[in-house]
């Protein structure tokens, strides 16, 4: 059997406390046979719950007109193998946000009670708030989209949750749960949506379960699907909770944008065994199935063997990615299994002053741009610039859909400001006209072209980064945006016996990949030339 993983201790307010009592109290297991017994969440599903109802220590909630606002994440997503419960702790979540308290009603000074007597519920249950708790309160009209790809894919989440609700104390309070939707009091309900059911998105949904959304490619429709339900969700202050298998890097998916976003406000759950650790190796595996199924003691790890043994046999990657929660990259990746992740230094962070060089790779309306800096004894990170500290990797997307030329130039301006830079090498693509104004502005002796359409010398940078990386000489920070697209890189034949980086689709970008290598070259460089060492303050007095 699995075990229950070890999280960091709570120390950050949430209302996730009051909704786990909530959920255990009135939640029914719906199937089995411990059916009807009470649904009582394991360790993952628990910190999933109390993240994604995190509030800001300076919320006011419903009576200053807070809801999703008043919550440090705008939205989760929870990646977890198959079998693990993703359906009916869902269900567990949609229970709540139907009849329960999910929404900041200020907080705590003393005495406060919540009392289930006070919403029409007559099961007993009671919660005493600690002063300065946050304190919980229902949507007074909710509207719940339960979203999948198809009708099969919904029963997941809507065939645990009616018994849920049928087997125990809901019954008294939800009367109605048909097939087709459940009625709520005031006026609420819980609909399924499908890509086909379109007449229902732009509705005033106040909670959004999506799940599989690694299935949600751009061909079924999904995407659009996904972006509607947000933009509803925005209008009401309502929240979406994405679940999914782990899914195939080369299809874009919903899962995959939201993971791949770098949105601070976006709770990810998505547990790792140790990359090193090899799939199609028998004991490796079962290392590998005890780390991504911890927290779910229901399963048996012998049972879940068999079935990834024999998908193993015929699809490989499929087996890795549905037992293994793993996102597998085709062959030909950059650098070996493992290598990024076994040379991570997250420990450290940059010091104003630092010696530092920096690798650019721009773009204008396609790929993205990006800085990275890389210490005098080799250490890389991704910069921050400006009021919100934002990371100096620039998505177009995210910018009306060309690269915000003024941001970059701030980032630049801010990073010569704040380090001590050796050198910056630049590619010139698109940004011939800038680079020469840095140039002129931080002296050609700092700011130089370094073009990465040349096989031969981006060759040779690219060993260089290789084998200094597997020495230990190179190390990096723990940057995700950079993490994905090293996983992305593709190495490419040239003339030569050599090779230069690629992306294997057009949606799997290496930019920051290539900003890293850039910046190592830079660093490289500027160590052969005697930078980053101290100057002797030594004073010569000729007699």
């Amino acid at each position: 059997m699995a075990s229950q993983p070890e999280f960091p201790p709570i120390d950050f307010s949430t209302l996730g406390f009051l909704i786990i009592d909530w959920i255990e109290a009135h939640c029914v297991i719906p199937d089995g046979f411990s059916k009807g017994d009470p649904f009582i969440l394991s360790g993952w599903q628990a910190w999933n719950i109390l993240n994604h109802y995190r509030v800001k220590p300076t919320a006011q909630g419903v009576r200053a007109n807070q809801y999703a606002s008043a919550f440090v994440h705008r939205r989760s997503q929870t990646v977890r193998p198959q079998k693990t419960g993703k359906g009916p702790f869902t269900s567990a979540v949609v229970c709540a946000e139907g009849v329960g308290p999910v929404l900041l009603d200020g907080w705590a000074t003393g005495d406060e009670v919540y009392d289930c007597r006070d919403w029409g519920c007559g099961c007993g249950f009671l919660y005493f708030y600690e002063p300065g708790e946050p304190m919980g309160t229902h949507w007074p009209t909710p509207l719940i989209q339960i979203t999948a790809t198809s009708e099969e894919q919904t029963a997941n989440i809507y065939a645990a949750l009616r018994p849920m609700i049928e087997g125990g104390p809901l019954a008294e309070i939800i009367r109605k749960t048909g097939e087709e939707f459940i009625r709520l009091p005031n006026d609420g309900r819980i609909d399924t949506v499908t890509s086909n059911a379109r007449s229902r998105l732009g509705a005033r949904v106040t909670f959004v379960p999506q799940d599989e959304t690694g299935i949600w490619v751009p061909s079924t429709g999904m995407v659009k699907v996904a972006e509607t339900q947000r933009r509803g969700l925005a209008g009401m202050g309502g929240r979406a909770w994405e679940t999914t298998n782990a899914w195939d890097p080369t299809e874009n998916s919903v899962a995959q944008r939201t993971y791949e976003s770098g949105m601070e406000d976006i709770f990810i759950d998505f547990p790792q065994a140790p990359v090193a650790l090899s799939f199609r190796n028998k004991a490796e595996r079962r290392r590998i199935l005890r780390a991504v199924y911890a927290g779910s003691p229901w399963v048996n790890l012998d049972d879940i063997e068999g079935e990834a043994a024999e998908l193993l046999r015929v699809d490989p990657q499929q087996a890795e990615r549905f037992f293994g929660n793993r996102l597998v990259y085709a062959a030909g990746t950059w650098l070996p299994e493992g290598r990024w992740d076994e040379t991570e230094d997250a420990q450290r962070s940059p010091v104003d002053g630092a010696f530092v060089c920096l690798g650019f790779d721009g773009s204008e309306n396609n790929d993205w741009t990006a800085l990275r800096a890389e210490t005098s004894d080799g250490w890389q990170f991704t910069p921050t610039y400006g009021p919100d500290d934002r990371p100096t990797v620039w998505n177009p997307a995210e910018w009306g859909g060309s690269i915000p030329r003024e941001e970059v130039h701030a980032a630049i301006d801010e990073l010569f400001t704040r380090f001590n830079v050796g050198r910056l090498y630049a590619d010139p693509h698109d940004w011939y006209s800038e680079i020469g104004e840095w140039s002129l502005k931080y002296g050609e002796k700092h700011v130089m072209e370094w073009a990465t359409n040349r096989p031969s010398a981006m060759y040779d940078s690219l060993r260089r980064f290789e084998v200094d990386l597997a020495s230990g000489r190179l190390t990096h920070d723990a940057c995700k945006i950079a993490e994905i697209h090293v996983a992305n890189a593709r190495k490419k034949a040239v003339p030569g016996q050599k090779y230069v980086l690629t992306k294997p689709t057009d949606h799997q970008k290496i930019d920051v990949a290539m900003a890293s290598a850039l910046a190592h070259e830079a660093a490289s460089d500027a160590l052969a030339s005697g930078w980053g060492k101290a100057r002797s303050r030594r004073v010569l007095v000729l007699s």
